[in-house]
């Protein structure tokens, strides 16, 4: 969950590791960080957005993982490059993409610089890096951010990618720069250490649209990301209600053709319903965004029976930063102590 809280340099601060310390003593058995970007060119999707395109970015995340790990949970990194959507461009107004096609923004951003080939390997090896660093920090895994309209999901969508080269057109070659970034991946870190991607057919920019409408186009996805080295697939929006059908259709395929764990993510803070998916085989394990914000000790709530608090927006207004849901957890404690006792 995005939370722009880091320093201005994109290291991380006091605060964020007390935020991912919480999840840790909740009893999460893995956490993911947030969208984290790889260099120091275009990669940067918003201010205050954490990175590992430094070394000190790299030492700072460090705290997080010595503080997760020492509760006994695991800690995967999410690696994102924005492309058409960088907010914090800091060489001026240009973006990058995978053709020159304005963004569907509620903001006003530029049209994106089309990539070139040399770019896009540049970019490879910019991803591979910062798996490298984040290996280094201490990480158990690395998962790259592909959906959201972000530059993997900008290369898979065919209304952002209207290349005529071998990265644009057909499904295979849409699929190529995932693929091949998947790879680079894969290439520089050790075999031991997971490496997945998460996807969802919802777009911020077109809710209607879906990358794989037909079953035959989620093989085609699932086989080529397997196929490159991909030991997990992260299925999300499975709630959402134009693409929940087409991401369902992902979470089965990864799990009748990929072989591989599936981490399936949308709506399943219902105990129940999370249960009842693993149960029946349909994933591996769940993931829980909204849910785990409104409570951080999830799992021990469930484990121990507690009620479980509903998931607020406020508590992301008007922007998702840390001290933002600080102010509302405050809000709310002051308007708790307000309430008459009952008689």
């Amino acid at each position: 969950m995005t939370r722009i809280s880091a320093a201005p340099d994109g290291c991380v601060t006091d605060r964020m590791v007390a935020y991912y310390d919480e999840f840790a003593r909740g009893g999460w058995g893995l956490i993911e960080t947030e969208a984290t970007y790889i260099d120091t060119e275009y990669s940067q999707c918003r201010a205050h957005q954490s990175g590992i395109a430094t070394t000190a970015q790299r030492d700072a995340w460090r705290r997080v993982v010595d503080a997760v790990r020492a509760r006994g949970a695991a800690i995967f990194i999410q690696l994102q490059h924005a492309g058409a959507l960088a907010e914090a461009r800091h060489n001026g107004v240009e973006t990058v993409g995978p053709s020159p096609v304005a963004p569907r923004s509620k903001k006003p951003l530029p049209t994106p610089r089309e990539l070139t080939v040399a770019d896009i390997a540049r970019i490879h090896d910019h991803f591979a890096r910062a798996a490298m660093r984040a290996v280094e920090a201490g990480f158990d895994g690395v998962e790259l951010h592909g959906h959201n309209g972000y530059l993997i999901d900008q290369f898979l969508t065919d209304f952002t990618n209207l290349r005529t080269d071998g990265y644009g057109g057909s499904l295979d070659n849409r699929i190529r720069f995932a693929v091949e970034t998947l790879e680079a991946v894969r290439r520089a870190i050790p075999a031991g250490v997971p490496v997945g991607i998460r996807l969802n057919q919802h777009r911020a920019d077109d809710p209607a649209h879906v990358s794989a409408a037909s079953e035959d186009e989620a093989v085609t996805i699932v086989r080529a990301l397997v196929g490159a080295g991909a030991s997990f697939l992260h299925i999300s929006g499975l709630h959402e209600p134009l693409a929940g059908r087409a991401n369902r259709l992902l979470l089965d395929t990864a799990r009748t053709v990929g072989q591989v764990v599936v981490i399936a993510n949308g709506g399943l803070d219902d105990p129940a319903r999370a249960q009842a998916l693993v149960a029946k085989g349909a994933a591996d394990l769940v993931a829980l965004g909204r849910g785990a914000l409104a409570n951080p000790d999830w799992p021990y709530r469930v484990m121990t029976n507690l009620p479980l608090a509903a998931y607020d927006p406020a508590m992301i207004k008007p922007t998702p930063t840390l001290d933002n849901a600080d102010a509302w957890r405050r809000q709310r404690a002051g308007q708790a102590a307000c309430e008459p006792l009952d008689s």
